[in-house]
């Protein structure tokens, strides 16, 4: 049972821009299996520009990156998908990340990393670095179960995971991470 009256609020953030990405097609699945207690809403990162303290020191932040910031503000919490570009998450995810991590918004913020692949491997590399970089910033990672899904396309259709034991596998892992909230809110 849920500590949050209404909802809790996940932010769940694709690290691709292409509309036929494999991450945003996972993370479409998500609200289907989530806990009834919990919202996930996804953030497309189109609208963020490529990071320039310059931008930032002259005119504060761009109103994609002022959007971003704000709906992760009101997250009680992140799940960040990502695919692996030459064994290392995409520059837009890390992009994004920069903007969103200036005056300490990512800090003590919890995070549920997620990956997968057309491949054997499910990206296992990429969600390595990124388990690097949000430690690096202070974010509460949920360290169990680890997430990373092979050959993802065949698990996946018309937004549903198509696969019973990956979608009971990810179903308890969203499970997991509302616990892991609530005891970091305690």
């Amino acid at each position: 049972m849920s500590i949050y009256e209404n909802k809790q609020k996940i932010l769940a953030i694709p690290g691709s821009l292409r509309e036929a990405s494999l991450m945003r097609h996972l993370l479409r699945t998500l609200p289907q299996i989530a806990p009834d207690d919990m919202e996930i809403t996804i953030f497309d990162l189109h609208e963020i520009p490529l990071y320039n303290q310059d931008i930032e020191d002259a005119a504060g932040f761009p109103p994609g990156v002022q959007a971003f910031r704000d709906a992760v503000s009101a997250s009680d919490g992140l799940i960040i998908a990502t695919s692996e570009y030459n064994g290392s998450v995409p520059g837009v995810l890390k992009n994004s990340i920069d903007w969103a991590s200036r005056q300490g918004l990512l800090a003590k913020r919890p995070v549920a990393l997620i990956s997968g692949s057309p491949g054997a491997l499910g990206a296992t590399k990429a969600q390595e670095h990124l388990r690097s970089i949000v430690s690096h910033l202070g974010m509460y990672a949920l360290p169990r179960p680890a997430v990373a899904i092979p050959k993802l396309q065949d698990k996946l259709e018309d937004n549903k995971i198509t696969d019973e034991l990956t979608r009971k596998f990810v179903s308890q892992w969203l499970e997991a991470f509302q616990d892991w909230i609530e005891q970091l809110n305690k």
